[in-house]
């Protein structure tokens, strides 16, 4: 059972925001992703950001503490570290995943885990609700084929999630520990291997999901991959899961990426947004570094004063009337959340007949 909710949504726990929403109030996002750096150690084949070319950004530690702190005046509630980067690169991030966590911010970090004997500590560990590593095979020569990077990578991120494992239980920390592997033709006969590694070392879940084209990115897989013909991965996947590993075969997300969107605009950008590793600030994850869905720069003003300005407001008009969104990226970030809103937005008829 995915308890975590990685294929699904969480807007039903913001009643009160999602309300103000309705009412068409000016609400701040419940969510935010920020990318401390543009640079990243690996090359992944899969990578949809290649096309920002890794560009070696780092977010002004100053800048990002005083946003962070704005955020949570503004009751944001949540806040990953990932991006357009590898967010280990900043020199910083355990100053700045703490500070997230002491503004009152539930924080958390995607990272493909080979610098985190840098970082890990009681304290670092201690301040992330969750941390999210993606491991894409289950040997070194498959990891270094997938990832671009050096074979020995896949035995490091072993050991540091090892060692990570071992912090949490020494010490009793909160923080969920997971890996996700993304199905791909070069890897899907390391699913099960990578599973039984993962049983040893203790982390509390692994998480399968697909690929989805990014509508501007040269990363493609080959068109005949169906993952259809992959669900039988699923049933050998759960019988590994125990009472410590839990299995996220994400079948619903596979089927999506076949399926019609059942909504007809974009409705979740008031919930969320993006800063990327040079200060811009982006409705949508899906379109960075195209200007029509940039609101802004927080080198330039303060997050409120984006959030409340003319160019956030543009955006969103352009969203609203003109964006197709049966061009968008299918699966994306948002996309349970859009079918969630589209259905307060245009409900189905006897609604009362609960």
């Amino acid at each position: 059972m995915d308890n975590l909710r990685i294929d699904s949504h969480k807007l039903m726990y913001h009643v009160s925001r999602v309300s103000k929403w309705l009412e068409g109030e000016n609400i701040y996002p419940i969510y935010v992703e920020i990318a401390p750096s543009g640079a990243c150690n690996h090359r992944c084949v899969f990578c949809a950001l290649e096309y920002l070319d890794y560009r070696p950004h780092f977010l002004r530690t100053d800048v990002l503490l005083d946003v962070i702190s704005e955020m949570a005046r503004k009751e944001v509630k949540g806040v990953m570290y990932a991006g357009e980067g590898e967010p280990l690169l900043h020199k910083d991030i355990g100053r700045i995943v703490r500070h997230t966590a002491d503004a009152g911010i539930d924080v958390s970090i995607t990272t493909n885990g080979v610098l985190l004997d840098r970082c890990m500590d009681k304290e670092f560990l201690a301040a992330l609700s969750w941390m999210r590593v993606s491991l894409n095979a289950g040997t070194n020569m498959t990891y270094a084929k997938v990832h671009r990077s050096p074979a020995s990578d896949f035995d490091k991120v072993l050991r540091n999630l090892s060692d990570a494992v071992e912090l949490k239980k020494r010490n009793r920390l909160a923080c969920t520990i997971g890996v996700q592997f993304l199905l791909l033709p070069q890897n899907y006969q390391e699913a099960t291997v990578l599973a039984e590694r993962l049983r040893d070392v203790g982390v509390d879940y692994l998480t399968i999901k697909p690929f989805s084209q990014h509508p501007l990115s040269s990363s493609t897989i080959d068109k005949d991959f169906d993952y259809g013909r992959y669900r039988y991965l699923e049933e050998q996947l759960l019988k590994m899961a125990n009472g410590q590993l839990k299995i996220l075969f994400r079948a619903h997300t596979m089927q999506k990426l076949k399926d019609d969107r059942p909504y007809e605009r974009c409705l979740g950008l008031p919930f969320f947004t993006y800063i990327d590793a040079a200060g811009n600030v982006y409705a949508c994850s899906a379109f960075l570094g195209d200007e029509r869905f940039c609101y802004g720069n927080v080198y330039e003003n303060s997050f409120s004063e984006i959030w409340e300005g003319e160019r956030r407001k543009q955006v969103l008009n352009y969203v609203d009337t003109e964006l197709d969104v049966s061009q968008c990226r299918k699966a994306c970030r948002l996309d349970e959340i859009n079918r969630y809103l589209w259905e307060l937005k245009c409900p189905h008829p006897h609604v009362n007949f609960i």
